[in-house]
């Protein structure tokens, strides 16, 4: 470990167990570097590789602080590098991969805690997805509302954030797909009505099943087509 690394850790265990709580404010450089028993450099490159993770702000004029440390902002720069993948059909198939690892169980879990209201905003989401039936981007948008709806009712905003991170970045992907196969909208509603009546029954294991059967789907055929479309070599 480098002592960069070690000035991080350091600071991160000040975070950790609550000397430093979120939204508080570091002490002046010079003060945490001793605390820290540290040069000021490495408490300087420390303080910068940490803001640079979100874990801390620092406010010019002002001085450096803890941020809310909630999962969305911590893990904001996932959205950001999965976006760069997308060109990349192994890295979107790696995506893919993920997500029929993770979405499942999160709807397995969403089966067992989701209330009356946040079914009937999953149904509000299938509802818009058969008027949209005909226009893919629209369908499209709805399914990612769906699922969003889904996971959220988990209550895990950590499954959450890392789900949108994963999931919302496949969509291009998701709406090639509408694009050019005309069965896919007949094929992903009948799908997600299957999602729809398991989560309506809190049946876990029937809803992991069905969300299984639905991503796996989409991995599949995306799978076939780049292989497919893959020139000659």
């Amino acid at each position: 470990m480098s002592l960069t690394d070690k000035a991080i850790e350091r600071i991160r265990e000040l975070i950790r167990t609550g000397a430093l709580p979120p939204g508080s404010k570091l002490p002046p450089e010079p003060e945490l570097a001793a605390q820290l028993g540290l040069s000021r450099n490495l408490a300087r490159e420390a303080v910068k590789a940490l803001a640079v993770a979100r874990v801390l702000e620092v406010r010019r004029g002002d001085g450096t602080y803890v941020t809310s440390l909630e999962p969305s902002l911590l893990l904001e720069g996932l959205g950001g590098a999965v976006e760069l993948l997308q060109s990349d059909s192994a890295a979107l198939l790696d995506l893919m991969e993920v997500r029929r690892l993770l979405e499942p169980v999160a709807t397995a879990l969403a089966a067992t805690r989701i209330c009356d209201d946040q079914l009937a905003e999953v149904k509000q989401h299938l509802d818009a997805m058969r008027a949209a039936r005909d226009d893919v981007e629209q369908l499209n948008a709805h399914d990612a509302a769906f699922h969003r709806a889904v996971v959220s009712a988990t209550g895990n905003e950590t499954l959450l954030t890392l789900l949108e991170g994963i999931s919302g970045r496949t969509l291009r992907a998701r709406i090639w797909r509408g694009l050019v196969d005309d069965q896919a909208a007949g094929r992903t509603l009948a799908e997600h009505e299957a999602i729809f009546e398991a989560l309506s029954t809190r049946d876990a294991t029937l809803s992991q099943a069905a969300a299984l059967m639905h991503v796996s789907h989409t991995e599949q055929w995306l799978r076939e087509h780049l292989r497919s479309t893959a020139p000659a070599g």
